[in-house]
């Protein structure tokens, strides 16, 4: 009976071991020497501090890059603010074939030059004899109205028309004395040339034209050499880009009259400008 006891004993303890779920199979436990658990506890709460740490390191590490975001933000706004306008870059005006030639259908409306350079306005008479006397370029709208230049264009005298750093467009050119010529040979034979040429509406005395080809010819006047303006709605003049004498080149018009005229041209005068695709 003592000897059952025993056993009886030792079984119980095992069974409080496994009950309390310290057996394990590692090598000590099997061995029978056990580390010390109070350590093992400690060691554990510091690798969970160490966690935890780690965490704050990720949160910050996070915060960083949260900071780090904003910059591009920055960089963002600063590319949307706004940028110097384009030099001479101009809406289409759009195109009208005649025969083989591609024309603007409205007057030039250029305040600067192909390059980028500015083109000086004479808003009052003694700057507009200032420049033509000095032969330097120069634009203005009919009697210096803003409004005007929306329908009719501007008015340029020849060296502005003629200078080096272009006046034209990109993709477009001055019409030369030429292409003038060409148009009009084009409408050979035809009786009242002029007619098809000129707009619907804006010339005086119920002469309009017909307009049938899209030229869209306006009368937009010119400014003469004193500064004064000059027959709006009785002729619509244009400069070519053609040279006819020393102080003169030659231009072309259509008047009341339904015919296409040409001239030689003192180049002070302000006259409008059409291009033509090149």
């Amino acid at each position: 009976m003592i000897c059952i006891k025993k056993v009886i004993t030792a079984t119980g303890i095992f069974i409080l071991l496994f009950s309390n779920g310290n057996v394990s199979a590692s090598p000590d436990r099997l061995s029978g020497s056990y580390p010390d658990m109070k350590g093992l506890k400690t060691v554990q709460t510091q690798t969970k501090s160490a966690q935890k740490g780690a965490k704050s390191v990720q949160t910050k590490t996070k915060s960083a890059k949260t900071g780090s975001k904003t910059t591009p933000v920055k960089t963002k706004s600063v590319q949307k603010s706004p940028k110097p306008e384009t030099v001479n870059k101009i809406k289409d005006p759009g195109t009208v074939t005649i025969g083989t030639q591609k024309w603007a259908v409205a007057n030039l409306n250029v305040s600067t030059f192909r390059n980028g350079d500015t083109i000086p306005e004479a808003r009052t008479n003694k700057e507009w004899v200032a420049a033509g006397d000095a032969g330097k370029p120069a634009w203005c709208y009919y009697n210096n109205e803003p409004a005007k230049g929306q329908k009719y264009g501007k008015l340029y005298n020849w060296y502005a028309v003629n200078d080096p750093r272009g006046l034209a467009p990109e993709g477009w050119t001055v019409a030369s004395d030429a292409d003038w010529s060409q148009l009009a040979y084009f409408l050979r034979g035809q009786v009242g040339p002029g007619f098809k040429l000129k707009s619907i509406s804006g010339w005086a005395d119920g002469s309009n034209g017909s307009d049938e080809i899209g030229f869209a010819g306006l009368a937009g006047g010119y400014r003469i050499e004193n500064g004064s303006f000059l027959n709006m709605g009785g002729i619509g003049t244009w400069w070519s880009s053609t040279e006819s004498k020393n102080l003169e080149a030659y231009d072309h018009f259509l008047s009341l009259s339904n015919s296409l005229g040409s001239s030689s041209t003192p180049k002070q005068r302000g006259e409008s400008v059409r291009c033509i695709r090149k």
